[in-house]
Parts: C-alpha cells; sequence; structure tokens
C-alpha cells in the first residue's frame, strides 16, 4: 500500500446548541471537511487507515464551543478540530514499539481516512486468533457491552451473582434496543440470573426484539400508557436495579418504581444531549425514603479490566448468552470521492437522536 500524501477529515464547524445540523455547506453546518498534509512519523506514532466507526450518543457531549465551561469526562472537540469516535483501524506504517504495521487496533480516532495517532491513544490490538469479525469488537465485545458489564457488575453490585444465583432480581433497563441496553438485557437475564428484566424502547418494533433477546416485558416509552403497563406487570413487586440510559421523565418514573434499598446505575442521558436546558427529575425525593443508591460510573474506570471483561463477554457470545445476530448494524460509506463519503458520517451518527437508528450497535464501516 502507497503510504498516502494527506488525510481527508470531518472537523466541527460550529457547535450547535440544540439537534446538530449533519448537512453540509448550509449557514448552520455543524460539519465541514478538511484535508490536512500527513508530516512524517515521530517515535511512538502510527499511520492508521479507518475501518469502521463506533456510533455512539456520548460523542454529542464531547462538542463544545470555545467559551463552553462544561465539565466533561474526556478532553473536548472544539470549533476547527476533528471530530472523534471509537473506532477500528488498520496500522499502514509504524514507529511504535507496542504496535507494527497491518495490525489492526481501537482507539479514539478521528473521522477521517488516515490519521496519525499516538500509540498512547491505542487502546489495544485486536487479537485475529479470536476468529471474530472486526464488527464484533465495537459491538457485543466492544465498549458498548463492556459499559453494559461493568455497570452492573460495578455500580450496580451484582457482581455477586456471578456465582451465587438471586432468589428475586428485578432489573429495569431504558433505551433497551441501543447497543449498551440491549446487552444490558442479555447480561442480567443469562449471565446473572435475574428472575425478571424488564425494557424500555422506542417502538413496538423494537420491545419484540428486546423480549427476544430475553426480556420478560419491553414497553413502548411513546405509548401514554407505558408507566402503567409497567406498574400493572410489577404487581406488588418493585425494581432491584434500574439501568438508566435517558435520564429526565423516564427516570423521574423509574424512581417511583425501586425497591427499598434499590440501586441506580447512571450510564447516560440521551434525553437532554441535545437540550441546552438540565433534565428535570421529579422525584428526587425517593432516593432518600427509599435509601437508594445512585451510582455514576464511566466504563474507563475499569480498563485496566478490559481484558477480564472481553473474556467474559467472548465465552457468553460463544455460549448464546449474548446474541450476535442483529446485534449490530453496518452502514457503508459510498461515494465517487473520499469528500463524498466522509460528509456521510455525520447523517448515520445522527439517527441516534432522530430515532431512525436500528436496532443494536450502528457501525459505519470507511474502508
Amino acid at each position: 500500500m502507497a503510504i498516502p500524501k494527506d488525510s481527508t477529515q470531518v472537523i466541527l464547524r460550529q457547535a450547535p446548541t440544540g439537534f446538530v445540523n449533519p448537512n453540509f455547506d448550509e449557514p448552520s453546518s455543524t460539519f465541514a471537511i478538511k484535508q490536512t498534509a500527513i508530516p512524517e512519523l515521530q517515535n511512538g506514532q502510527l499511520l492508521v487507515k479507518t475501518l469502521l466507526i463506533s456510533n455512539d450518543p456520548t460523542q454529542r457531549g464531547w462538542i463544545r464551543s470555545k467559551n463552553s465551561n462544561k465539565r466533561y469526562y474526556v478532553e473536548p472537540t472544539y470549533e476547527g478540530e476533528p471530530m472523534s469516535s471509537l473506532a477500528i483501524a488498520e496500522v499502514v506504517e509504524s514507529k511504535s514499539e507496542k504496535y507494527q504495521k497491518g495490525d489492526i487496533v481501537n482507539g479514539k480516532f478521528f473521522w477521517a481516512d488516515y490519521i496519525i495517532v499516538e500509540e498512547k491513544t491505542v487502546i489495544n490490538a485486536i487479537d485475529k486468533s479470536l476468529g471474530f469479525p472486526l464488527e464484533f469488537f465495537l459491538s457485543v465485545l466492544g465498549m458498548t457491552s463492556l459499559t453494559a458489564l461493568f455497570g452492573l457488575t460495578e455500580a450496580g453490585g451484582l457482581k455477586k451473582y456471578f456465582s451465587e444465583k438471586p432468589k428475586e432480581l428485578i432489573v429495569l433497563v431504558s433505551a433497551a434496543s441501543g447497543a449498551t441496553g440491549s446487552i444490558v438485557v442479555q447480561i442480567a437475564k443469562h449471565l446473572l440470573g435475574a428472575t425478571k428484566v424488564i425494557g424500555i424502547s422506542g417502538s413496538a418494533e423494537k420491545c419484540r426484539w428486546v423480549e427476544g433477546l430475553g426480556a420478560d416485558l419491553c414497553v413502548n416509552y411513546k405509548d401514554s400508557g407505558y408507566q402503567q403497563e409497567i406498574t400493572k406487570y410489577l404487581g406488588d413487586k418493585l425494581v432491584n436495579v434500574y439501568y438508566d440510559n435517558v435520564g429526565g421523565e423516564i427516570l423521574s418514573f423509574a424512581l417511583t418504581k425501586m425497591a427499598k434499598y434499590g440501586r441506580v446505575i447512571s450510564c447516560g442521558s440521551i434525553s437532554s444531549y441535545n437540550s441546552s436546558e438540565s433534565p428535570k427529575i421529579t422525584n428526587w425525593g425517593e432516593i432518600t425514603v427509599n435509601s437508594l443508591t445512585v451510582s455514576g460510573f464511566l466504563v474507563t474506570d475499569y480498563i485496566s479490566r478490559f481484558p477480564e471483561g472481553i473474556d467474559i463477554l467472548s465465552k457468553a457470545v460463544k455460549e448464546g448468552k449474548i446474541k450476535t445476530e442483529g446485534a449490530y448494524h453496518v452502514e457503508t460509506l459510498t461515494g465517487d470521492s473520499i469528500e463524498e463519503k466522509l460528509e456521510k458520517i455525520p447523517k448515520i451518527w445522527n439517527q441516534l437522536f432522530t430515532g431512525d437508528k436500528p436496532n443494536g450497535k450502528l457501525i459505519t464501516k470507511v474502508a
């Protein structure tokens, strides 16, 4: 492969205050295309070719204007800088002692065709000997699945149930058809032995899919009676663990259904990612009166344990406890030029916020 001279990148043109505009060459366009020369590699650097891009709601929180003082857990993407995501790439050239030409690596990379990265930004090289498709490492074996695993076992305090099956454990999860939520359903039911798993999703079709993964019930939050449906199903029971991916109204409702000493796992709040207003939680008093534990966490808190997590997930996949069919959806970039191809990346990512997203993990195939 000839070493490319230029990198074509999608950059943040202007940080929106609400929903992004994924179209290009419009006054309100969020993104733009930029070409930049690829410099000579320095020690500890890699030139990589982007293969697959992960689409995640958390990327919305990375977008900032220069005068933003909002706190976040990663360095923001400021206006004029390339947009990033978790991705899988092939090493084209290397001046690293850890990674060699031909290695397939994953890490936080730019929305681009080729980029130079520091070896420290690489999470690891993918073990090809496992025999799994590359897409698995962004889905059933990827960061969102590790988020589901460590969220339940660590933030949710359920690790003991790998060996000690619960007499009664009711788990509620929002965004249950998403990349993280769908794995939460399966880990809770098939690995941890939850007696009941209840999902909340955004359509009747998605709910049936979630029930096919093992949920005992999944309700459509767009139906006006979804809260009554959950209440009726629970009867005189209450929820022991709520895995929250959305915040807002659904979190407020879930708090009223928590058992004494229950645990709320705060993973995300997608309901407010495109709003300038803070999400309103109307039942915060439930935390006090029911002695609830609310645990926020980042999957990177457990980065030293990723190999352990991958082992658990790999075994579950091989045993059929985590389904791979329908677990991810791949959209391939097409176009007559690299610019035309890359301009499709924001449109694919934006499906996460418009209700058009397929079930499971949404992956963009660049090359």
